[in-house]
């Protein structure tokens, strides 16, 4: 039987302010599904509300804008696989390995209080299944409470887009709230790399993050070796 991996990817389009475009960002999906690809694991894309994902626009630009991103990104067919991801209410955790939490800013919005992949998540992690992040993807694990009504994050390690990262990428006056404190507030033991958006994932028991962009291949290696 070979391996299954659910993506977990945003419906946002912008910020608060609407005239600031935002999205998936593309590599953290790209990258993370290559490297799943590679070794022969089924793959699907789940959504807070199914159906679209819209792209972040920077994605297509940065450096993390390599020849991976830009294979799917030319790609009509796998680009269609964002335009009809699935909702919550159509995943069963039960058939799948591993989750993935895409970033992007967008997740920020529509991550951290969708009950559909809460659930989804807690029954995977209380199955033993890989929960695992890349970059903002980690507000998606922010809220999860656990069967006993304990955070899912609470005393592990837990890395994410850092606070100093957002001030680099001139968005600290646009996004929601502070990913970084918001996760420390909830007793994750946050950590990063020295060096801003440099490849860095952490893994801790089951559940495996990674902290910026360049860090989704790292992450999705990480999970493929655990599986």
């Amino acid at each position: 039987m070979a391996k299954r991996i659910l993506h977990v990817v945003t419906n946002v389009g912008h910020y608060d302010d609407p005239s600031h475009p935002t999205g998936l960002w593309l590599s953290e999906l790209a990258h993370a599904w290559k490297a799943f690809e590679d070794r022969g694991f089924e793959q699907a894309i789940v959504s807070p509300q199914g159906g679209r994902s819209p792209l972040e626009p920077r994605s297509l630009k940065f450096p993390t804008y390599d020849k991976v991103a830009k294979a799917w990104h030319r790609d009509p067919e796998r680009m269609a696989l964002l335009e009809t991801t699935l909702s919550p209410d159509r995943v069963d955790a039960s058939d799948y390995d591993a989750i993935y939490f895409t970033g992007g800013h967008a997740v920020m919005y529509d991550f951290p209080d969708s009950e559909g992949l809460q659930r989804i998540t807690r029954e995977m992690w209380e199955q033993g299944k890989i929960v695992s992040s890349v970059c903002h993807g980690y507000c998606g694990l922010l809220n999860t409470t656990l069967s006993d009504g304990s955070l899912l994050v609470a005393g592990r390690r837990v890395t994410g887009f850092a606070w100093q990262e957002e001030v680099l990428a001139r968005v600290d006056k646009l996004v929601p709230y502070n990913a970084e404190d918001e996760m420390k507030k909830r007793g994750a033991r946050y950590e990063k790399a020295k060096l801003p958006f440099v490849s860095y994932a952490v893994t801790d028991g089951h559940l495996i993050t990674g902290q910026n962009p360049g860090s989704a291949k790292e992450t999705a290696e990480k999970v493929a070796a655990l599986l």
